[in-house]
């Protein structure tokens, strides 16, 4: 059973703590500032938060609009909630739900850290000793995979969006990764692993995934179960650790049962020819960009650890984010959650990224570093010739380009934002400097261009792009447009309207009443539009007696019976201004 890495003491030293600090702290704010909820499932979320704090729902069952949410999800709701509630006056509330989420996204790194160090620590997961000395002491060896094992997770290319958001998805990153941390960590310490058991699990199941929750349980009270080593060592320690752990996997069982938060959500229609064949394709290209970076690597080291990894006794760092991975993964396949479910499974392939770090040779690391450094620099260099045309007209193209995506967009420049984008730009100059320079090898050393390139061009999109982004991927725009047409009395245009920038008189407006929208279009109803803060808004009823309706277009369509013409008539179709227009509302007016 050859070990296959050979680490010396030089290639563990240690990171800069205050340079991977910045680099956590420009990956995590940028994308919570600036910017109202984005749809649809970002408003959504906020919507239930806000209704919960306005105290129109119930806490274990809250609606929007009469609507329950679509997961058995509560704890990120509440999270939210109690955000709103206790943040003052002067606080943006879209900015005060995100609050909470900026905490799980803090913890979600640390606990990514913690977890990839404790398993370093494994006796199994070792480097060869050198018959005279010098190989990597235990501590930095592991503190150097941890760090790379951080870089790496940074790096994936479908964390950024995801993990910014105030949905469930990234409360439950959140609790898989301290979870994931817990059960590395068992065979070091005793408390705080099984606390973190505790609240990672729990906080799973109340936010939405007590399926999941209840399978990693398991999975963990299998791998204790079976750690004869630490059976052997301390077998008190052991056992008392087993009888807590399935206290634990009983007691999530128990409380998904009592709060009626276990539904089948598993589609077999979809798993039959031909829809098979289509949805392993969708999930096949889904698996190789969304984990983008992290998957070579882990696909490395289970093929260089592969003795390690079929042994009789396998190795602790080897199998756990190996069953992380594979029970993660299964839910995305057997789950229509797609891209949200399959966020879970990046924790753990992080990790088993970062033992292929020592298993590497100079060659590789140094072909990995040059297609890095090239395909970030002209992330890089795109990003900021758009923005460029953006603000100036030139290049043409790319101007005209931009205007066709965001129409009615106009473009203003902003000092801040400009200052960070172009000092993160010059901070990547540098670093692409000092990496291609000679240095001493350090395992982390071909990590740090995959995640400062992320989070260099996450930095320019959420600064410079700023923006052009919350125009396009926000309702508001389109509810603005609505507010305008019946402020208005009906008689402003769509185009009068897309354009106009006056203050609505909500004084002279009437209540809002809607039909057949969707939860996100409530959502944002409630929170962009001045005539619903003013006048409210409600569910169209036979007892209604509000002037204004409005209707999502696709419903009318289908239903083009549906209303009494007699009683409303059609003012307008409003569009979302951005290119393709899929979010359309019909206002009509009630007639005398």
């Amino acid at each position: 059973m050859t070990n296959p890495a050979i680490v010396a003491q030089g290639a563990v030293r240690r990171l800069p703590r205050l340079a991977l600090w910045l680099l956590c702290l420009a990956y995590v704010l940028p994308g919570f500032i600036g910017r109202t909820p984005w749809k649809r499932a970002d408003i959504t979320a906020f919507g239930y938060m806000a209704e919960l704090a306005a105290g129109h729902t119930d806490w274990l069952a809250p609606r929007l609009g009469g609507m329950p949410t679509d997961l058995d999800a509560l704890l990120p709701y509440w999270l939210g909630a109690w955000a709103l509630q206790l943040a003052p006056d002067w606080i943006n509330p879209g900015f005060a739900a995100r609050i909470p989420f900026i905490g799980l996204l803090v913890l979600t790194l640390l606990s990514v850290w913690y977890g990839i160090y404790h398993l370093a620590r494994s006796p199994l997961a070792q480097p060869v000793s050198f018959a005279f000395g010098g190989e990597a002491e235990p501590r930095d060896y592991a503190r150097a995979l941890a760090d790379g094992g951080l870089l790496a997770f940074i790096a994936c290319l479908g964390l950024a969006q995801l993990a910014h958001e105030t949905t469930p998805a990234a409360a439950q990153l959140c609790f898989v990764a301290l979870s994931f941390y817990a059960y590395a960590a068992l065979p070091h310490h005793r408390w705080l692993p099984l606390w973190s058991a505790g609240i990672g699990l729990t906080g799973l199941t109340l936010s939405g995934a007590p399926i999941l929750a209840l399978l990693l349980s398991a999975g963990g009270l299998l791998f204790h179960a079976l750690d004869r080593a630490q059976a052997v060592e301390n077998p008190a320690r052991h056992r008392h650790g087993l009888w807590r752990l399935l206290a634990l996997t009983v007691f999530i069982a128990v409380l998904a049962s009592v709060l009626d938060l276990w539904h089948w959500r598993v589609r077999w229609s979809e798993f039959g020819l031909p829809d098979a064949a289509l949805r392993w394709q969708s999930l096949g290209r889904m698996l190789l960009w969304f984990t983008w970076p992290v998957w070579p690597f882990a696909l490395w080291t289970l093929w260089r650890w592969q003795g390690r990894l079929l042994a009789h006794q396998p190795s602790r760092h080897l199998s756990l984010p190996l069953c992380w991975t594979l029970l993660t993964v299964g839910t995305t396949a057997l789950t229509p959650a797609g891209d949200r479910a399959l966020l879970l499974s990046l924790p753990a392939l992080a990790a088993l990224a970062a033992f292929a770090l020592p298993t590497m040779s100079r060659g590789l690391t140094a072909l990995i570093d040059w297609f890095t450094l090239l395909f970030f620099t002209l992330c890089a260099l795109f990003i900021w010739t758009y923005w460029i045309a953006m603000q100036t007209g030139i290049p043409p193209q790319p101007a005209a380009n931009i205007a066709k995506l965001a129409p009615y967009f106009e473009p203003r420049f902003v000092i801040l934002p400009f200052v960070f984008a172009l000092l993160g730009t010059l901070i990547w100059a540098w670093l692409v400097k000092w990496r291609i320079g000679r240095h001493r090898a350090a395992l982390w050393k071909s990590m740090v261009l995959p995640a400062g390139g992320v989070t260099l061009c996450w930095l320019l999109l959420t600064t410079l792009w700023m923006p052009p982004l919350d125009h396009a991927r926000s309702y508001g725009p389109l509810i603005q447009r609505m507010d305008a047409v019946i402020l208005g009395g009906g008689a402003a245009t769509s185009s009068q309207a897309s354009s106009s920038q006056a203050t609505p008189d909500t004084a002279q407006a009437s209540c809002l009443t809607w039909f057949g929208l969707s939860r996100a279009q409530v959502a944002a109803l409630q929170y962009h539009s001045r005539v619903v803060r003013a006048r409210g808004l409600e569910p169209l009823t036979d007892a209604t007696r509000c002037t204004w309706l409005v209707i999502d277009r696709d419903k009318l369509q289908q239903t083009p019976g549906l209303l009494d013409s007699s009683r409303w008539q059609r003012v307008t179709l409003l569009e979302h201004p951005r290119q393709g227009g899929e979010d359309g509302l019909v206002v009509l007016r009630r007639l005398p």
